[in-house]
């Protein structure tokens, strides 16, 4: 999957304060000692990236997530003993402020919606960039969700193809308990447009967007960004290619 990911970028009130300039603190999961080798060595010489611990297994993973917090779990969907949707969904559920980052070699729709449905912030292949990886783990620690590419393009053809009329969708009434300004902030964010880039669209400050942001997503009783881009698609507010 080459090309630069994806990213739905900014920050909710969620996501780990990283203004400190302290290093993004990432758990790498994997069942290859070398693959983890490897990505260790990518990560830590990126620099403001720290690798704080390892697990070869789900059980493990979800243990360490638990006692290590990190910012970060950069994780493979095939696992012993408990496979990586079940490790996202016992991250997520278990309200820990830790976000999960898919690396893996499979890239079948079916396991993309399954790991956003899980909880997970963000979907790779294993083929990324060593340069695009640190960028997606730097974006998800700040709030934001990166897809690959090609897989994300495959996913709004498929969405557009499955929605219903805009008219007829139950979740377009949600849109009307937000005003002008939040439903501008929606399409931005459903375009991928990171907090900076709305701010100049705009021409407000980015913690004015951020509050925006975060408004939006509570009127709207969504949990992240993630499920506000669906929402805007599924209520017409945006539709792929526009």
């Amino acid at each position: 999957m080459g090309g630069e990911a994806e990213r739905v970028t900014g920050v909710n009130g969620t996501a780990p304060d990283l203004a400190s300039g302290r290093p993004v603190r990432v758990l790498l999961v994997d069942d290859q000692p070398m693959l983890r080798s490897g990505l260790r060595m990518a990560l830590s010489g990126a620099g403001g990236v720290a690798v704080v611990g390892e697990a070869g297994d789900g059980i493990e993973a979800v243990d360490l997530s638990r006692r290590l917090l990190p910012d970060v779990v950069l994780m493979d969907l095939r696992l012993p003993r408990l496979d990586g949707l079940a490790v996202t969904r016992a991250i997520v559920e278990s309200g820990l402020p830790v976000r999960v980052l898919i690396l893996t070699t499979y890239d079948a729709d079916e396991q993309v919606t399954s790991a956003v449905a899980a909880g997970a912030m963000g979907y790779l292949c294993k083929d990324v960039p060593p340069a695009e990886l640190v960028t997606a783990v730097r974006t998800v620690a700040a709030g934001g969700a990166v897809v690959a590419p090609l897989i994300l393009a495959r996913l709004l053809t498929r969405l557009a193809e499955a929605l219903p009329a805009p008219a007829t969708t139950a979740a377009a009434p949600a849109l009307k308990t937000l005003t002008e300004r939040e439903r501008e902030v929606l399409a931005h964010v459903a375009k991928g447009h990171s907090n900076a880039e709305i701010a100049r669209a705009l021409t407000v400050s980015e913690t004015t967007v951020k509050t925006h942001v975060g408004h939006m997503l509570t009127k709207l009783g969504l949990r992240d960004r993630v499920q506000a881009v669906v929402l805007a698609y599924e209520t017409g507010l945006v539709r792929p290619g526009g």
